[in-house]
């Protein structure tokens, strides 16, 4: 996989990561709401499901790849370049819903592009690659998207900046799909495909770097969508790893809750789209710059402990948000302590990210453990639409309230986790009383 493909990608991400946030300020903008935002955020969560089930599977059958990667490229151009010239909001909703059906229906195919004509030993470190590319690309685009946004936002509204980063998102979009389309690797045919069980597990060990998670964290794994039943749940994937999931679908829900109506919050308490861009940014960097930090933290202290630690944290720190915005409103001050609640905020993802995938694959059974990862990935969507619509509902009632109760929803979830850590420990300790005993 050369250079030239992995920058086409990344060029793609830039646009993919400058639309998470400039989407919902230009429907805050278009007199959009909370509730409204709900709708956005859940319909673009939701929208992943079909997207990875159906275009994963017509890659796998048709053993085609580079289409469905142009297909959503030329989505994702099309759709930034016509959302701004649109001012109806239902409107903007459906064009944002085909973005990240996109983007949803482009991540099993690359995957797959990626290890065709690689050996076994390589998939890890393209995949990885990958990930590293598309992860700079769309901390990029926040970047952009505040210089942007801020230098238009001097002598234009800032309706009129959201529209000149959106045609900008296009144009990145746009360059990545002729990149693409000249350095893209021909399809190898079926013949030359790896193994599912074998690229399940290097997907796995390749998926440390993701910075598209800090803040929109949905990306969907392919899955079975009847594996989500609650007694298939427990009896295919033991009672603890169905606890865990459990866990998942709470804390994710939380997420949701918190994130939908951000853009919404922040634009209320007096912070213009720039602004929000740099929040969104420090969140996405921190979260970058602690991955490596968190995999340290779980070898030394133990993945559950790291894992429910950042919970309780990111928990704590959601509705922290509120407090600070109250107290300070759009101040320079504010910004900055905003600013640093947000990167709390990403590093608590770092920490939880790493340490999810690691519990997900030592709870399940080797033979399955690519299903408990998609389920794991089903549940991580559908938490975070469900959320959307909750966060939305609630904000009519304060944004106190609703980063309240996207905080205790995430302190509930540590909680279980906790629970499941101290009965993990009793199991260690009376394995190792009963190896004691046998060696006298």
């Amino acid at each position: 996989m050369g250079r030239s493909w992995l920058f086409a990608w990344g060029l793609a991400a830039v646009a993919f990561g400058g639309a998470s946030l400039v989407v919902p300020l230009y429907v805050v903008e278009l007199g959009g709401g909370a509730a409204v935002l709900g709708v956005l955020f859940a319909t673009a969560s939701f929208v992943g499901v079909p997207g990875a089930l159906v275009f994963g599977s017509l890659a796998d059958k048709t053993g085609r790849r580079r289409p469905f990667v142009l297909g959503a490229l030329v989505v994702a151009a099309v759709t930034t370049a016509v959302i701004p010239t649109v001012e109806s909001v239902p409107l903007v909703i459906v064009a944002n819903a085909a973005l990240w059906l996109g983007f949803a229906a482009a991540g099993p195919v690359l995957t797959l592009l990626a290890v065709a004509g690689e050996p076994e030993d390589r998939w890890t470190a393209v995949i990885a690659r990958l990930n590293e590319y598309q992860g700079i690309g769309w901390a990029a685009g926040l970047g952009l998207g505040f210089v942007v946004t801020a230098g238009v936002s001097l002598r234009y509204e800032a309706i009129t900046a959201q529209r000149a980063f959106l045609f900008v998102c296009a144009a990145s979009a746009a360059a990545g799909l002729v990149l693409a389309a000249r350095a893209l690797p021909p399809d190898a045919g079926t013949e030359s495909e790896p193994s599912p069980a074998r690229l399940r597990r290097r997907v796995r060990e390749a998926a440390r770097f993701n910075v598209r998670g800090a803040a929109f964290p949905f990306t969907l794994a392919r899955f079975d969508p009847r594996g989500l039943h609650p007694r298939v749940l427990i009896d295919r994937f033991s009672p603890t790893l169905a606890t865990y999931f459990a866990a998942v679908l709470v804390v994710f829900t939380g997420f949701g809750v918190f994130f939908a109506p951000l853009p919404a919050y922040l634009a209320g308490i007096g912070f213009g789209s720039s602004e929000t861009f740099a929040l969104y940014f420090a969140l996405n960097a921190a979260a970058a710059a602690f991955y490596g930090r968190a995999g340290r933290l779980a070898e030394a202290y133990g993945a559950y402990e790291v894992h429910a630690g950042a919970l309780l944290g990111r928990g704590v720190a959601l509705p922290t948000v509120a407090v600070v915005g109250v107290a300070g409103g759009g101040t320079l001050l504010a910004l900055g302590a905003t600013g640093a609640v947000f990167a709390v905020i990403g590093v608590t993802w770092a920490a939880i990210a790493v340490t999810a995938a690691a519990l997900v694959t030592r709870l399940a059974p080797p033979a399955i453990r690519g299903e408990a990862l998609g389920a794991y990935g089903a549940l991580v969507a559908i938490g975070g639409g469900l959320g959307g619509i909750i966060g939305g509902w609630l904000a009519s009632f304060g944004y106190s309230i609703t980063f309240a109760a996207a905080g205790g929803t995430v302190v509930v979830g540590a909680g279980i986790v906790a629970a499941l850590a101290r009965r993990s420990e009793r199991r260690s300790e009376r394995r190792y009383g009963a190896s004691e005993e046998t060696g006298r």
